[in-house]
């Protein structure tokens, strides 16, 4: 089991240790790979249930809740004929009072703050190697992430991402949801971090994301504080399309 340690990461932010410019890799090659992993992870993460919790709160200026917040827990299974499901677990009504929510943060929140960059999702991406960094006892390879070209209806992800340098797959994000905004639209999107941990010996997980941002609307600004949580993930053993360790015959003995 390999995990960031969640408390001293948050730190990483305010001083990140750059690899010496000498520092020479095959970046298309690491983008390459990694990218075949996130493909892989991708699939995998659609054989799991988890629980998903998350809570928006607003700020006062100074950090402190105001009050209007948005909070919900949804357990993500399957039904007994296989079909993955969204199940509403708890949900108290909404009270934000200075900030709605769209559809784009709705968006944000399933696909671009539990980021995946797969094969299929890299021609989409300007990908530069920024260098190598250490995140608690995790060598990484650094790189930022930018959309090439933005297509009406699409969201996507903006910022830096942290590659481990042994399973090369993504430990950890930092940036926010960016797409093309509607005529006189005033929507702001936070920046967020979201962190993953190796769950079953193989894959990284995410399992939270933190944002702690000022949203600059035209008429007004306002603090926001989110954070998500996502637990008790578990392979549904419905389906055998993903299958890890030796498979065994239901015929044979039990081993002693």
């Amino acid at each position: 089991m390999r995990a960031l340690i969640l408390t001293s990461a948050l730190a990483t932010l305010s001083a990140p240790i750059w690899a010496a410019a000498a520092d020479s890799v095959n970046a298309d090659e690491i983008i390459r790979k990694f990218a075949a992993k996130e493909s892989e992870f991708s699939e995998a993460r659609g054989n799991y249930t988890y629980r998903q919790s998350l809570k928006l709160e607003e700020l006062d200026p100074g950090g402190n809740p105001t009050g209007g917040k948005w909070e919900e827990i949804d357990d993500i299974i399957f039904t007994p004929d296989g079909k993955r499901i969204e199940k509403v677990v708890y949900a108290p009504v909404m009270n934000l009072q200075h900030i709605g929510l769209s559809k784009e943060d709705i968006d944000d929140l399933h696909n671009v703050q539990p980021f995946v960059l797969t094969s299929d999702e890299v021609p989409n991406y300007d990908i530069n190697y920024l260098g190598k960094e250490k995140i608690d006892e995790i060598d990484c390879y650094l790189f930022s992430v930018k959309p090439k070209k933005m297509l009406p209806g699409k969201r996507y992800f903006e910022g830096q991402a942290w590659v481990d340098d042994h399973d090369l797959q993504i430990v950890k994000t930092y940036g926010k949801g960016v797409g093309l905004q509607k005529r006189n639209a005033d929507q702001q999107f936070p920046k967020f971090e979201t962190y993953r941990e190796q769950i079953d010996g193989k894959y990284w997980f995410p399992t939270y994301t933190h944002a702690d941002d000022t949203l600059h609307f035209k008429d007004m600004s306002q603090r926001i504080r989110l954070v998500v949580k996502y637990q008790d993930y578990k392979r549904f053993e419905g389906r055998s399309t993903i299958k890890y360790g030796e498979t065994l015959d239901p015929k044979a003995p039990a081993k002693k």
